[in-house]
């Protein structure tokens, strides 16, 4: 059968509309909506804040725990650099004025399951935002800079030959004063290696028998169906998906955003609602992570012990 110019052209068009539906949009339909119904105890997600807490998060820092352990080591930190005679330190301070010198390291990273926000998907692909560089910078500059004779007791680099450092008479510890009111925070952990190593090594192996879980590769297997049916790639997952060298990711984790990567990450994401692709994997995490913890509860209670310890250091700091 011959097929005309037009009539390629014409199913090309069709492919970029029907991938591009999401965008400006609402978002599209739900889960349930487009793939009927869902087995019970399987939450339907169609955006991040649809994905409830999983059992490990509990045994871990969140987002909320960094701001305040980072306001109180600033607290700290203030108070020991007037305990040595800088009465006019600032809580808030940089040690760079176009923070040019700093080396910003970006961590690029996704889950089995990838992105589910359909903007950013619309309008970077699998790259990351222009903005997010600068939020970093302007989160790090605030405060006035750092000087010249402060900066001995606030980072300890002035030791002499005999491992001293000393500002105004006094020894300046390890590290100096800002090092000094990141261990304050520590200082009651039993176990710093365990509290902080064993439940990303524990995550590792769970995501690990997740992936390879029959439901979850049911799940995987529709999801790549689903994106190939409309007319892109056919992927192992949506991680595959976002890590595609096609899309020629830089060091600051910015991508080409080509409208092929773009139309690819909306489709990504609409087969995902379609499917409920990120329900049936929060279910088949939890499920395994909730037996985990049954197993190795001593070593889950240590961590959690441990974790409270920090917390309530962090409390009187900022009280």
């Amino acid at each position: 059968m011959k097929v005309t110019w037009g009539k390629r052209w014409a199913a090309a068009l069709v492919v970029a509309v029907v991938a591009l539906a999401g965008c400006g949009s609402d978002g599209g339909g739900s889960g349930a909506s487009a793939g009927g119904a869902r087995p019970s105890g399987v939450p339907e997600v169609d955006t991040e804040r649809d994905l409830p807490e999983l059992p490990l998060d509990r045994y871990e820092f969140g987002r909320r725990d960094y701001d305040r352990q980072e306001a109180a080591a600033l607290r700290l930190t203030q108070a020991c650099m007037k305990s040595y005679g800088f009465a006019d330190f600032p809580l808030r301070w940089h040690e760079s004025d176009t923070l040019s010198s700093v080396a910003v390291g970006t961590l690029i990273s996704t889950t089995l399951t990838g992105s589910l926000d359909l903007d950013r998907a619309c309008r970077v692909g699998y790259g990351m935002e222009g903005d997010a560089l600068k939020e970093y910078r302007e989160r790090h500059s605030k405060g006035r800079l750092v000087r010249q004779d402060e900066r001995e007791a606030l980072r300890g680099t002035g030791k002499a030959l005999d491992g001293s450092s000393k500002v105004n008479g006094r020894e300046v510890p390890d590290g100096g004063c800002y090092q000094r009111g990141q261990r304050q925070l520590w200082a009651g952990v039993k176990d710093e290696p365990h509290m902080t190593g064993y439940v990303t090594k524990r995550r590792a192996a769970l995501d690990k028998a997740v992936a390879e879980d029959r439901r979850m590769r049911r799940a995987l297997d529709a999801w790549a169906d689903c994106v190939e049916g409309k007319g892109f790639k056919r992927y192992a997952s949506p991680e595959a998906a976002f890590r595609d060298k096609a899309w020629r990711r830089g060091g600051d984790g910015r991508t080409g955003r080509t409208r092929q990567e773009r139309d690819t990450a909306v489709a990504d994401i609409e087969c995902k609602r379609e499917h409920n692709t990120a329900g049936v994997w929060w279910t088949v995490a939890a499920e395994k992570q909730r037996y985990d913890i049954s197993r190795h509860k001593a070593a889950y209670d240590a961590v959690r012990a441990d974790l409270e310890r920090v917390r309530a250091a962090v409390r009187r700091a900022l009280a």
